[in-house]
């Protein structure tokens, strides 16, 4: 399984994005991808105020479509993704990026696509040396 972050999305939907082609292939590539619920509304978001409303109908749409699992946090999701918070505040680690972690650990998830390799390379997940980084 892999965990998909907010950028990978975003860069998928935007062709003047540099890595649009690596994103959108990845995310057509692949059937064993997953996004927690949290990524889906920043990426929205972001999309939104890039490429506009229609983009992101256009995403939402892809996301229902999608091939991907979509997963929930429940109450040890969130207290896991605050113990990242503020074991890692010096890198300014985000409740996103920490979902996918909290996630990545329940579900014992090595890989993630991300574009933001400061923070995934950073952090230690409890189940492994490191997360591997795609694209």
């Amino acid at each position: 399984m892999i965990f998909v972050d907010t950028g990978v999305f975003v860069s998928a939907a935007d062709r003047d994005e540099p890595r649009h082609r690596d994103c959108a292939t990845l995310l057509r590539g692949n059937s064993e991808l997953a996004v927690a619920e949290p990524v889906i509304a920043e990426a929205a978001w972001m999309i939104e105020s890039r490429l506009g409303p229609s983009a992101e109908a256009r995403f939402l749409r892809a996301v229902i479509h999608a091939p991907f699992t979509i997963m929930g946090l429940d109450r040890d999701d969130y207290l896991r993704a605050i113990n990242l918070i503020e074991t890692y505040h010096d890198l300014g680690l985000g409740f996103v990026d920490a979902s996918i972690i909290a996630l990545a650990e329940r579900s014992l998830a090595t890989e993630i696509a991300t574009l933001n390799r400061r923070d995934f390379a950073v952090v230690r997940p409890r189940h492994a040396d490191a997360f591997q980084l795609l694209p």
